[in-house]
């Protein structure tokens, strides 16, 4: 036999509402995932875009570049060749930034083929040399300028241009070009900044978009959330409007779903109902026919007979409330309810000062009969044992481990209560541990059958009163 735990129920509550926690928060919103997946997107593309536009910029700057230093290259590979003695003089370039000291712009001639090589360079350079680029001295003759950074005066890098010529009898020289490759590169960072900036502004106007074409293209769905919560809270009877083709076939087969289920419901209470009916009359024959009889057992038999009956209703009343609590879109008004109760228990307890504390925003979420014969039941025990008051209080309630939300409904009275050992008893069905008032002992178990069907519950206590207290705890709809 499996012996129940209470700590190991508490263990596996608790285990199931933690993984319930991780579940909802391992799946977020359509929305969010949308609204994230875009975004994401939108900084990925922008991103890989300033990358390459950045790239292809500074290689726009560069080549200007090398254009630049390829006409002063040129300027003075022509001087070589206009030049009729052995030193050719390349002070013709024009541009001032060659006679700055280490302004950042040099060109350097080198005779290569006299030892020591014979050197000529602009003023820029002051007393320092320019240094190769690697692979020069492999260099074919007569091919084109070669291209490259290296590293300048006071270690600067610099961007420069050479090329190697054959001047015949004059002899064969090295041409360097070389300019600083700040310039280039304050331009390259100020269109930098000046595109982040710009696609900075971009994106914050891309998510803008991103948000509301996420939030009008999940209107529809919004909008059939709140049509179900108005069908679960009794306010419509079905979901209406029209939707977009993608949601419309959903919304159709929710209201066959509701449709359906308030079908078997009444299904349900119609075969609980016959069933009720066509138990009633057999009993009724043979109470009928044993009350006409003196035997002793005949006496058995309407005693039977009795028992029987109470467990038919008893039962009835349990498939009863099982199929209301199932429905969908019950609700009941428990202020109103509370308020008929206790003016007609007025009339048939004069003698009982009854009071009723009840919000008027509570709703409860299920069936109005049941909680009549919920109420109702507690109440009129409550009187029958009262010897001169009873209060009944309503309130909203914790919901615990769940997110349905709950209300309390408390019925104290001051008559003599029950030892804690016989409120467990009381609970029990068709214990009576009195008989000297009239009932059946069903009273209670019902009430506490029906709260378990809602998912409620009922417990009793010590009341405030002196006597006994009835704690119905029951499921509410949520506050607008």
């Amino acid at each position: 036999m499996k012996i129940f735990s209470p700590l190991s129920a508490w263990r596996s509550a608790w285990l199931r509402s933690g993984l319930e926690r991780l579940s909802r928060l391992g799946s977020p919103s359509i929305a969010r995932r949308l609204f994230l997946s875009s975004v994401l997107s939108s900084v990925v593309v922008l991103t890989v875009a300033g990358l390459v536009l950045t790239a292809l910029y500074r290689d726009d700057a560069q080549s200007g570049l090398d254009d630049q230093l390829g006409v002063y290259l040129r300027a003075l590979v022509a001087d070589i060749a206009m030049s009729r003695d052995e030193s050719p003089d390349a002070e013709r370039l024009a541009d001032p930034q060659f006679d700055l000291p280490f302004s950042g712009w040099y060109w350097q001639i080198t005779r290569t083929d006299v030892s020591p090589p014979d050197i000529r360079a602009s003023r820029s350079l002051f007393a320092s040399r320019l240094p190769r680029l690697d692979g020069a001295d492999r260099a074919p003759v007569g091919d084109g300028p070669r291209r490259g950074n290296v590293l300048g005066p006071g270690k600067k890098p610099l961007r420069m241009l050479e090329q190697t010529i054959d001047a015949g009898d004059q002899g064969r020289f090295l041409v360097q070009v070389a300019a600083t490759t700040q310039s280039v590169d304050q331009e390259v960072t100020t269109f930098a900044i000046d595109l982040g900036v710009t696609f900075f502004i971009l994106a914050l106007l891309l998510v803008a978009a991103v948000a509301i074409q996420v939030r009008f293209g999940l209107r529809p769905l919004r909008r059939l959330r709140r049509d179900v919560v108005a069908v679960r809270r009794g306010r419509a009877e079905a979901v209406s409007g029209q939707f977009p083709s993608e949601v419309a076939p959903l919304a159709e087969e929710l209201n066959l779903l509701i449709a359906q289920n308030r079908e078997i419901v009444e299904r349900a209470r119609i075969q609980v109902g016959n069933l009720a009916h066509a138990l009633k009359t057999p009993l009724s024959v043979i109470v009928n026919e044993a009350d006409a009889e003196e035997s002793a057992l005949a006496r058995r038999v309407a005693e039977q007979a009795e028992i029987m009956r109470d467990q038919v209703k008893f039962y009835l009343d349990r498939a009863r409330a099982a199929t209301r609590a199932g429905a969908i879109g019950a609700s009941a008004d428990p202020a109103v309810a509370l308020a008929g109760m206790a003016r007609a228990f007025a009339k048939i307890y004069p003698a009982i000062d009854l009071a009723v504390d009840c919000p008027p925003d509570l709703r409860f979420r299920g069936e109005g009969r049941d909680f009549d014969d919920m109420a109702g039941n507690l109440i009129d025990n409550a009187c029958k044992w009262a010897r001169g008051a009873v209060r009944v209080t309503a309130a909203p309630a914790a919901s615990g481990d769940t997110d349905r939300p709950f209300f309390r409904l408390a019925i104290d009275d001051d008559g003599p209560g029950l030892a804690p050992e016989q409120r467990h008893e009381a609970l029990r069905r068709g214990r009576r541990l009195d008989e000297s008032k009239p009932g059946s002992g069903l009273g209670l178990s019902i009430v506490a059958d029906l709260a378990a069907a809602y998912g409620g519950s009922l417990t009793l206590d010590e009341s405030p009163l002196g006597g006994l207290r009835a704690l119905l705890i029951l499921p509410a709809l949520p506050r607008d």
